[in-house]
């Protein structure tokens, strides 16, 4: 087995839109186009993945379908119909061993018990493999499906999912890891002085638990959260153990993980404890002529109806479509940008300003990536890139996305996989049984813990 890079393994998770990452990818002839209610399709994505060694699969989610312009959503099948992601998870443990099993649960439009509930049962019916990316609903028409006429506020979902998730980290420690003693002689089935009441009472919450369910093999499932906002960053230092973002450059990925690792300790915590894993969009080939035509040919399949739909999200809704597509982003889109805008506001925002980009590049380069960065060429040369940010720790990975499930996955398998583990950055073999032992992270002891 190839000797292990100076930083070790980079972690690796696998994250599959239904169809792929691309916002066209329903369109290409290798796509799975039912894959929303497919559950093999899904199962097949995770066992390939397993094969490969990834650390995790990722499910995002939201619990409303998009709202905006139909003629645009109709050629845009993202969130529109597709399984909820625990139910979904939960049957894939059953036909996988190893691999991590992440998903997204927003702590806007849940209660911190249910999801406490879930992920704790997901992390025994895996047997230690579940995690939860905590998230702070960006789609207002969620709202609309709970009882709410208005989106939260920028810096009340952030104080709501901080203590959201103070309250599901203390209801996973309702029961000492040795509280059931399930002995049939005595007639105990477990210790009573080892369940314990949560009674919290705060801002946004009230909760008396305890949890009913064991305490998960895990201790806890390992906490993910996305974004890079400055409310993001803080609690990330606060409670997570990875983090997905998007990133652009080496330089970008350094300041982040300086920054963001540089907080922790305020909190007790160690920086090892945290996993910086950007967004990578890889399109790779057996020659770089080879993958730009693949990036070419999706690019092709964009509608310009879907681009501008895209586009106009991500600028917080101003109507793009009165503007001609080989013109600049309109000075008015500056003006409707504020203080807690969405890292993908920004990023647009640069695009237009520094590298002068007209509407339709920016939906291609938005569209095409999810406003994550892509990288195409060889193996070789994508493996060359992926190197030089780890070894330079502008990341501890990478969350890989597909531009296509399941070609666009079986690519990076076949062809990229293999080149980092020659060069002996990343695993032949899983460390051990739960996604803490691949992580490398520790199992956290309880609140409740005497020794």
């Amino acid at each position: 087995m190839t000797k292990p890079s100076p930083r070790g393994y980079m972690k690796l998770g696998a994250f599959t839109h239904p169809t792929g990452n691309h916002v066209a990818a329903w369109r290409h002839p290798d796509a799975q186009i039912d894959a929303g209610i497919n559950v093999e399709h899904y199962i097949s994505i995770a066992q390939t993945a397993e094969r490969a060694k990834f650390d995790l699969m990722f499910l995002a989610d939201a619990v409303a379908t998009r709202n905006g312009n139909l003629e645009a959503l109709s050629r845009w099948p993202q969130y529109m119909a597709y399984f909820e992601p625990i139910t979904l998870l939960s049957a894939i443990a059953s036909v996988t061993k190893r691999i991590g099993l992440v998903s997204t649960a927003s702590t806007s439009y849940n209660e911190p018990y249910n999801i406490a509930r879930k992920y704790a049962s997901l992390d025994h019916i895996s047997h230690g493999r579940a995690g939860w990316n905590v998230v702070t609903s960006a789609n207002k028409s969620e709202a609309w499906n709970f009882g709410r006429a208005e989106h939260y506020e920028h810096g009340e979902r952030y104080d709501r999912a901080v203590e959201f998730t103070d309250v599901v980290l203390g209801l996973w420690d309702s029961w000492d890891d040795d509280a059931f003693v399930r002995d049939r002689a005595s007639g105990r089935y477990f210790l009573p002085d080892k369940l314990h009441f949560l009674n919290h009472k705060g801002e946004n919450f009230s909760v008396r638990g305890p949890l009913n369910v064991a305490r998960p093999p895990q201790g806890h499932p390992v906490l993910f959260q996305a974004g890079s906002s400055e409310p993001g960053k803080e609690l990330a230092a606060r409670t997570a153990e990875g983090v997905f973002t998007a990133l652009y450059s080496k330089e970008m990925g350094q300041g982040f993980c300086k920054d963001l690792k540089g907080r922790m300790p305020r909190f007790g915590r160690s920086p090892d404890h945290l996993k910086v894993m950007p967004g990578l969009n890889p399109i790779v080939g057996r020659t770089e002529a080879e993958a730009k035509e693949r990036h070419a040919y999706l690019q092709s399949l964009i509608h310009p109806e879907v681009g501008l739909e895209l586009l106009s999200n991500a600028v917080d809704g101003f109507d793009l479509r009165p503007y001609p597509l080989d013109g600049p982003l309109p000075e008015a889109v500056d003006a409707t940008f504020k203080k807690g805008s969405t890292t993908a506001f920004k990023n647009v925002l640069r695009w237009a300003r520094e590298e002068r980009l007209t509407i339709r590049q920016l939906y291609q380069r938005f569209a095409g990536a999810r406003g994550q960065r892509t990288l195409m060429g060889t193996a070789a040369q994508i493996v060359d890139e992926m190197e030089d940010w780890f070894l330079n720790h502008a990341c501890d990975g990478f969350l890989v996305q597909p531009s296509h499930v399941p070609g666009g996955l079986d690519d990076f398998v076949a062809l990229v996989i293999p080149e980092l583990q020659e060069r002996g950055l990343f695993r032949t073999e899983y460390e051990g049984p739960t996604l803490r032992d691949q992580l490398g992270l520790p199992r956290p002891k309880s609140r409740y813990a005497t020794v």
